[in-house]
């Protein structure tokens, strides 16, 4: 009961915090001018064009603050797993800082290159591989508990859980195209993992963790305050970066790296879907869907930006239970 009411303590500070960051912060970008540049293939976000982005500051600041404020009055203990999550958190936003930072000064959608970013996001997950086996109980073992199967990948390991790092952080950004889509099933699946967290009492700081994802689920919903349709402001790599790559280290840290395919299945979905279109156009020179990410192709076939929003957050909501049923039950 204690790290229930302590986790619904920081969420509320978070939520709090953020909430009042983004008044400030807000302005900010406008008088900056950190306009985004809208994808030109999407009638109907024509009108988004110039909405600040770099939104994603609004969650991450206040999400650091609030742990350092836990920590330092003694509310959280400090432990390496802690550590660790917050080293990918603001690793990644920093490198998504610097594309969406560049993009503003270039004023086009162009900042980092995709060799530039995919080699920073590498370098990061490498530390972090490095961190985990070196300082944490970590092993190389990829575990279904519910039958009772474990393979033990060796070496390979490292680079699942590399590609899991990189990929997890991509798919969020992939997915981070319609208003409140994004930060609104990252905030179901943190909510899904802090309750992982809780039921991993096998690893350090177990209960911080936990306590982690509901701060940082606080500080979303404070960010969905300006990002829900219409959006006042957009996360940017800024955001979707770093909560894709924070999912994913949580998810490896808990062993439960096969259930953030579940609770990001729309994640996963989104990125499949342009995978298989780019296969399809390369291979057959033919199109699957008529747009993708698919919820692009949705609103090609004349769904509204909230209709297709709300379905993507109950699919959310849905197989966050079914991994909760899996990651936490069984």
């Amino acid at each position: 009961m204690l790290t229930l009411t302590k986790s619904l303590f920081a969420l509320m500070i978070g939520f709090l915090l953020a909430t009042a960051f983004g008044l400030f912060l807000i302005p900010l970008l406008k008088k900056i001018k950190a306009g985004q540049r809208i994808n030109v293939y999407v009638e109907a976000h024509r009108g988004k064009a110039g909405t600040p982005t770099m939104g994603g500051l609004i969650f991450i600041i206040p999400t650091v603050l609030t742990i350092l404020i836990l920590l330092l009055t003694d509310r959280i203990e400090y432990s390496t797993n802690l550590f660790i999550v917050l080293f990918v958190f603001i690793s990644y936003s920093a490198i998504g800082f610097l594309d969406d930072y560049l993009s503003i000064k270039r004023k086009t959608n162009k900042g980092l290159t995709q060799f530039q970013k995919l080699f920073l996001q590498f370098i990061v997950a490498l530390i972090f591989y490095i961190l985990f086996r070196e300082f944490t109980s970590g092993d190389s073992y990829l575990r279904i508990s519910a039958f009772g199967i474990e393979w033990n990948l060796g070496w390979f390991y490292g680079v699942f859980i590399l590609l899991l790092l990189v990929g997890s952080s991509n798919a969020v950004n992939l997915t981070d195209g319609l208003d409140g889509l994004a930060g609104g099933l990252s905030a179901i699946a943190f909510v899904a993992f802090g309750l992982i967290a809780w039921g991993s009492h096998w690893i350090e700081g177990y209960q911080d963790l936990g306590i982690f994802c509901f701060v940082l689920v606080g500080a979303i919903m404070g960010f969905l305050v300006y990002n829900s349709h219409p959006a006042k402001v957009f996360m940017g790599d800024t955001g979707s970066l770093t909560l894709g790559a924070t999912l994913a280290t949580i998810a490896i840290l808990t062993t439960h790296e096969l259930s953030l395919a579940v609770v990001g299945g729309v994640f996963v979905i989104e990125t499949l879907t342009v995978i298989i279109q780019l296969t399809s156009v390369v291979l057959f020179k033919k199109k699957v869907f008529l747009m993708t990410p698919i919820h692009h192709h949705f609103e090609r076939l004349g769904w509204s930006e909230g209709d297709i929003v709300k379905l993507f957050w109950i699919v959310g909501f849905i197989l966050s239970l079914l991994a909760l049923i899996y990651g936490v039950w069984l």
